[in-house]
């Protein structure tokens, strides 16, 4: 199973991810800022204080994304 090693946000409200795998991925967390709790990282200081825990990219207020749709739904850098 994947998991997240580090992440890196961007000011598009992507996050640049190294996986396990040794692969760095691409997630567009665009889609993301119009559903229930996610609304609240469309403050872009609130979005850049992502940070890894557990295995998966995690913010403040116990949001996170599961490491496996963060895999899938991400593109190879």
């Amino acid at each position: 199973m994947e998991s997240v090693l580090s992440v890196h946000p961007h000011d598009d409200f992507r996050l640049e991810i190294r996986f396990n795998t040794g692969e760095t991925r691409i997630f567009d967390a665009r889609p993301y800022l119009e559903k229930g709790v996610f609304a609240q990282l469309k403050e872009l200081s609130k979005f850049r204080q992502a940070f890894v825990a557990r295995g998966t990219v995690c913010w403040p207020d116990d949001l996170d994304i599961a490491p496996e749709t963060l895999y899938i739904r991400s593109q190879p850098l």
